[in-house]
């Protein structure tokens, strides 16, 4: 069975007890994409192996002002001599795999966090060229994790000393809109949601040192992700989970998200945020071009801005920073916002402040009325780069390859849709602070011999207790 999600495309198999071998798809099998692929691919339509990291040096972190090209250079420049892939500490030598990695950018903030990012897997091949564009030397795999087999998962992994699997599944499922809005339907019906039971599996088969996830806030509230919490603490792991707010830890973006931290070693949480991190929406986009609305810039083609009807034009010149439509004259007043509905909707065709982080950006951040999306000063909606910013990507993340053109939907829907750079800064700092005081652990050689074939994960934890259960609840 096959869906399109916002930004991802995910199949399902049809059982997880059947005993049957479960492939790594590949477009090389020779299989119709017509029904499978999405919208965009890169030119080639081609899946390319794995490419080997074991040269690469611990990455230091990401500051503000870099680029994605400087990082990259710099990394190159600083490659260690030896290439027998062990360091001496543990915290040197943190691999991770990120599920379900969209566009990039939880891997985008690990690695400036200094861990290491072997593989990104996804099914909507249009995220294989942001991913390797932006991250030289880390595969991408267009493949289905309902599908993806632990023991792939592991060539992957190597001989890392910390192995970490990420898997921030789709959200939509759990989203405030499928609350509001699927009244007829329960959550867990949505078939897509699986996604989680099947994340489980593979961290029951591989039993990596530390897991992580984020999604919505509200996906806590149901079973699927209780089973899943409870699958984690009967293999052994240590679960930290909260709601935070993204803009905390210098999002410039308003955005409550639930993360999951899980180790075999001990205690872990995300860090503490730091007030001198807070950013506004004036210290990312106040000096990019002005532009007009439907206009493109000459040397950013990604800052493009979505035309506005003369009706939206006339109303977003008389909209105010922080204000609403009920600040326009009485005949600029859309008839639904007029009646009882319609009024609890004052942030609708807003525009937002300089000086504050922007409102939680959705998959529609262009349009001007989708929501408080309008330019804080000019007369027009975000451009898709000023919303990749807001996210946390910097300046020169590439999205698109050159030869293909600018669709607003599938962009909207590719940033959108993104884990916030930031956020993964701060997952991946979290993590290596973690591994640095459980450092003893980490090395002691009972955990580092622990056989780690996937088929011999049942026989217990890496941390050498018994699992109480290794069901994936369903």
């Amino acid at each position: 069975m096959s869906l399109v999600l916002d930004g991802r495309s995910t199949m399902f198999a049809e059982s997880l007890d059947s005993g049957a071998p479960i492939a790594l798809w590949s477009p090389h099998a020779g299989r119709n994409l017509d029904s499978r692929s999405p919208r965009g691919t890169d030119a080639s339509g081609s899946s390319r192996g794995p490419k080997s990291t074991s040269g690469s040096t611990r990455e230091r972190p990401l500051k503000h002002s870099e680029t994605t090209s400087e990082v990259t250079e710099s990394m190159a420049t600083k490659a260690p001599a030896t290439t027998s892939g062990r360091t001496k500490r543990p915290e040197d030598d943190v691999v991770c795999v990120d599920l379900f990695c969209g566009a990039g950018g939880l891997t985008h903030g690990l690695i400036s966090a200094g861990v290491k990012v072997r593989a990104g897997v996804d099914f909507e091949e249009a995220c294989r060229h942001p991913y390797e564009a932006n991250h030289e030397g880390i595969a991408f795999h267009q493949a289905d994790v309902a599908e993806l087999e632990a023991s792939t998962v592991a060539e992957w992994f190597g001989d890392a000393e910390v192995r970490v699997l990420a898997g921030c599944a789709p959200c939509q499922p759990f989203s405030t809109y499928a609350l509001r809005y699927q009244k007829d339907e329960k959550v867990e019906d949505d078939q897509r949601w699986s996604l989680l039971n099947h994340f489980g599996r593979l961290v029951r088969e591989l039993l990596p040192d530390i897991v992580t996830m984020e999604n919505v806030p509200a996906v806590t509230r149901h079973s699927v992700f209780n089973n899943f919490k409870r699958t984690l603490e009967n293999l052994g792991y240590k679960v930290w989970i909260d709601v935070v707010d993204c803009a905390e830890y210098g999002l410039p973006q308003r955005r409550n998200r639930t993360v999951l931290l899980a180790s075999l070693h001990g205690d872990i949480k995300l860090r503490e945020p730091v007030a001198s991190e807070a950013r506004t929406v004036e210290d990312v986009i106040k000096e990019m071009p002005v532009l007009r609305h439907g206009g493109t810039d000459k040397s950013d083609r990604l800052h493009a801005a979505s035309r506005l009807s003369d009706l939206n034009y006339e109303r977003i010149q008389h909209s105010k920073p922080g204000g609403s439509w009920r600040d326009w004259p009485k005949h600029l007043v859309a008839k639904c916002h007029t009646k009882s509905t319609g009024k609890k909707y004052p942030a609708v065709y807003g525009r937002m402040k300089y000086d504050e982080p922007a409102p939680t950006l959705t998959t529609q951040f262009y349009g001007f009325g989708s929501g408080r999306f309008g330019h804080p000063t000019q007369a027009r909606g975000l451009s898709l780069r000023e919303g990749a910013l807001l996210q946390g990507f910097p300046k020169d993340y590439s999205f698109i390859p050159e030869d293909q053109p600018i669709q607003f939907k599938a962009l909207g829907r590719m940033i959108g849709n993104a884990v916030p750079v930031d956020l993964g800064r701060v997952i991946g700092q979290s993590i290596i602070e973690h591994v640095r005081q459980h450092s003893d652990s980490f090395a002691d050689r009972h955990v580092q011999h622990v056989d780690r074939d996937p088929s011999s994960a049942h026989q217990g934890g890496r941390n050498g207790r018994e699992p109480k259960s290794s069901a994936v609840h369903t």
